[in-house]
């Protein structure tokens, strides 16, 4: 009598994850996390295109940015040489903004003055930002000494009032539009610090940072490709938020006389020549006020736009 033999059937054991690859806890910021993200244009359109107070911004900060860019292409006039028989010329057809004591077209004035004004802002926001975001970064991910020492820093410059301390900095370094920039912006290292280190503190224990970590990746390599791109998007609502109140700021500094030197059309300064005839010619001052003022409210719906996409 014959037997048959069964085979038994061979099990393979489930590949295990290689604890040293970084994939196998995938990061927020990765797009196989939430399956394929949708496409750039349909999440503009329905976070920007569909507000309409959105879009008056961005028209605005286009506007404004193209003025700095090409000032010659939106008024072609010299902003210097003024014409001393149409001097205090109430706005119209021919001086849209109306002219100044000296005969100079204000308009012609804000806009070339953008450039200067948007220079300087540009300058304040990338000091503030990048200090700001390597010392926080640092301070949170490192904790200990490093944490304390950059926090206790953060705590004494956050002591001093802005002004006060705008001035401080200004008066060492002297007058010019680069240095009340570097004032400006040595002024807002603190905040976007502490932001940042919470962001991280945050971040840190999040499990695609701990794999990283239990696969021995670098700090270097950590820092970069999974802790900073997930705890940038808070700061970068407050940088957008801060770059309206530096315009404000430098254009104080401006005012007061400690921006470019006459007869340079920063727009603070503009606003400081024509304080002696606000009471008969209000125009000097109040249209280059108004536009330092729409230029701040585009600024801050466009942060609060933002602010809203990254809660969402």
């Amino acid at each position: 009598m014959s037997t048959v033999e069964l085979e038994t059937p061979v099990t393979t054991p489930p590949l295990q994850d290689d604890p040293g690859d970084e994939l196998a806890v995938s990061s927020p910021s990765s797009p196989s996390a939430h399956g394929t993200p949708p496409s750039a244009w349909k999440r503009f359109k329905t976070s920007w295109l569909a507000k309409p107070t959105v879009l008056v911004a961005l028209a605005w900060l286009a506007v404004v940015l193209l003025a700095a860019v090409f000032p010659a292409a939106l008024a072609p006039g010299n902003p210097i040489q003024g014409d001393v028989t149409q001097k205090l010329l109430p706005p119209g057809s021919e001086h849209w903004f109306g002219t100044d004591q000296l005969g100079r077209d204000v308009y012609t004035r804000v806009v070339h003055g953008a450039g200067l004004t948007l220079h300087a802002v540009m300058i304040a926001i990338a000091l503030g930002l990048i200090v700001g975001s390597l010392l926080g970064l640092l301070a949170g991910f490192l904790g200990g000494r490093t944490e304390t020492l950059v926090m206790r820093l953060a705590d004494v410059l956050l002591s001093i009032p802005d002004l006060l301390l705008m001035l401080t900095v200004v008066v060492a370094l002297g007058v010019g539009t680069v240095n009340i920039a570097l004032a400006v912006g040595l002024v807002s290292i603190a905040s976007v610090a502490r932001v940042m280190r919470a962001e991280v503190l945050k971040v840190k224990q999040s499990p695609y940072v701990e794999a990283a970590r239990a696969g021995g990746a670098k700090t270097g390599r950590i820092l970069v490709r999974h802790v900073l791109p997930n705890a940038y998007g808070p700061v970068l609502v407050l940088g957008v938020l801060q770059f309206g109140t530096m315009i404000l700021a430098i254009s104080a500094l401006s005012f007061l006389g400690y921006g470019a030197p006459p007869p340079a059309p920063e727009w603070g300064a503009i606003v400081s020549q024509g304080r002696d005839y606000l009471a008969a010619q209000g125009w000097i001052s109040t249209v280059p006020g108004l536009v330092i003022a729409a230029t701040v409210l585009s600024v801050n719906r466009i942060a609060n736009a933002l602010n809203e996409r990254f809660d969402s």
